[in-house]
């Protein structure tokens, strides 16, 4: 290990430089030998922007409305609920879309962290939203009041292409 200083014992990700004999004629690999989870970054939603993923947020439901239950190709296949939520924390509201098990978790006064969320755009607006990459908990309730003055999902975004 003396000969290689670029392996660094205290880094976060310590890879350790091993032979494998049953590789033997291929030489050398790396073998991941320890790694130290990094804490998740926690956002506010004024700080949202369109096309951004990998959020994690804590936001309390201001309101639900169911938008859609219905079956996949028509009537067949597995039900889909939608439903659209009001979310928000001390500084804005923003639309979230709900899918399926999401629809159960938001009722209106809870509080709930969203993890690996991601914007989408819909007809120039933003949305909030949690694929199947992502989670949503429910959590003691948060002593902060939504700003519901400031509603990010108001805001109409035009996408322009730049000529050089």
């Amino acid at each position: 290990m003396d000969n290689y200083p670029f392996l660094d014992r205290s880094s976060p990700t310590f890879l350790e430089f091993t032979e494998n004999p049953l590789l033997a004629t291929q030489g050398f690999f790396w073998k991941m030998a320890e790694q130290i989870k990094q804490q998740p970054a926690f956002i506010k939603i004024n700080q949202l922007r369109p096309g951004a993923f990998g959020l994690n947020l804590t936001v309390k439901v201001v309101s639900s409305k169911a938008i859609v239950t219905r079956g996949r190709n028509g009537t067949q296949g597995r039900n889909m609920r939608l439903a659209e939520c009001l979310v928000g924390d001390e500084t804005g509201i923003v639309v979230f879309t709900a899918r399926n098990d999401q629809v159960d978790a938001m009722k209106e006064c809870s509080t709930v962290v969203l993890r690996n969320a991601k914007i989408d755009m819909y007809k120039g607006s933003m949305r909030l939203a949690v694929d199947k990459w992502g989670r949503v908990e429910v959590t003691e309730p948060a002593d902060f009041s939504v700003k519901e003055d400031n509603n990010l999902s108001l805001i109409e975004f035009e996408l322009i292409t730049v000529e050089e």
